[in-house]
């Protein structure tokens, strides 16, 4: 095996700095190997305002310019150059309004994969270049691994060492090419000994608490239009109560759906033709089976046959073994042996084989 990291000497590197410790700490660590390191923030909050009342900042709000402010200070720090790049439209039509058509079509989408392969791994790239930067490779704050294997010919996306913080889930859909120039500095390292670096560093982002979610609060305001009220309803389809806006339920959601029943209700489907929630019992959320589509494979160039394989249906899932049959070039029946919980259309399956990242894609919809 060879690994990026190992291309030092002269290389140029342009590191994606959020503003927190762990993207300023890929900074500090790779000028201390010996690359020659650019710092860049894209830019992408539009000024939207947002309700965050007692929710930690995200990626995307008003503490933008408190994360703009931080990474500038790391990067004098440091002494490297440093530089904002603006991506706010590219961030708007990729990531937010994909999310917003996602949710009101009755899907629950993942915005931070979408925006790793097209706007931080994408279109940053672009722009840097655009705006005169020269550079090798780029490089992230991301808890992940590259690998390149000689005799598959193919860069390999692995898992961190520290697994409570491993974040190849959201880096799944990214290219042959783009894993070619990138550069993951955190991958050997565990969230302690990152803030020790920090501290070590004279970072002032140090003890900086993590962005815990994609918007803050209450994220009705990207929406374009007030949530529209529709009914509740059973599987047979008695109405049961309204609900306030098909985009704030997904699949498993037990709490805020106020409607009066002796046992516990569940969402279970949304139905975006009639703008209806479907509710059911615990056990009508458990499937064993859905279709994968939009795939992406890092591990092999495509499926040519029936595969077990460990899958992950959400960032918080636990992997459990799964049957990945091809059905065509463009998606997969996934096979559970026992039944998993919230299987849910519109969010990511990652597939791995120990710690590889052998592919992924998206989940559709399941009939009731």
């Amino acid at each position: 095996m060879k690994t990026n990291i190992n291309e030092k000497g002269t290389c140029k590197v342009l590191v994606a700095m959020s503003g927190g410790v762990d993207s300023s700490v890929a900074a500090a660590l790779l000028k201390e190997q010996g690359y020659q390191v650019t710092g860049v923030t894209m830019k992408i909050w539009d000024g939207t305002p947002l309700a965050k009342k007692g929710v930690h900042h995200g990626c995307y709000g008003p503490e933008e310019e408190e994360d703009i402010e931080d990474a500038r200070k790391v990067a004098q720090t440091l002494g490297i150059p440093y530089q904002v790049i603006d991506l706010t439209s590219q961030y708007k039509s990729v990531v937010l309004d994909y999310f917003c058509e996602e949710y009101l079509s009755g899907r629950t989408p993942n915005p931070c994969a979408r925006c790793n392969q097209i706007v931080k791994f994408g279109a940053l790239v672009e722009r840097a270049r655009d705006a005169g930067l020269d550079f090798d490779f780029i490089a992230s704050g991301h808890y992940a691994r590259v690998d390149y294997d000689d005799k598959l010919k193919r860069y390999l996306l692995k898992k961190a060492k520290d697994i409570s913080k491993d974040q190849t889930y959201f880096l799944y859909s990214l290219s042959q090419e783009q894993l070619s120039r990138l550069l993951f500095p955190l991958g050997n390292y565990t969230k302690a000994e990152i803030r020790e670096i920090a501290s070590r560093y004279g970072l002032q982002v140090a003890d900086k608490p993590d962005s815990q979610n994609f918007i803050p609060g209450d994220y009705s305001a990207v929406f374009p239009a007030q949530p529209e009220p529709g009914p509740i309803m059973d599987k047979e389809g008695k109405v049961l109560g309204q609900h306030r806006g098909i985009q704030f339920y997904t699949i498993g959601q037990r709490k805020g759906l106020g409607i009066p029943s002796q046992e516990a209700s569940y969402v279970i489907a949304t139905n975006a033709a009639r703008n209806a929630v479907i509710v059911g019992h615990r056990n009508d959320i458990f499937k064993d089976d859905f279709i994968a589509n939009k795939l992406n494979w890092i591990a092999t160039r495509d499926l040519c046959e029936p595969v077990v394989l460990k899958a992950r249906i959400r960032s918080s899932h636990k992997e459990v073994e799964a049957l990945v049959t091809p059905i065509d070039d463009e998606s997969v029946l996934v096979k559970f042996k026992e039944p998993q919980m919230a299987i849910t259309p519109g969010q990511v399956v990652v597939f791995y084989n120990k710690d590889t990242v052998v592919g992924g894609g998206i989940i559709e919809n399941l009939p009731l």
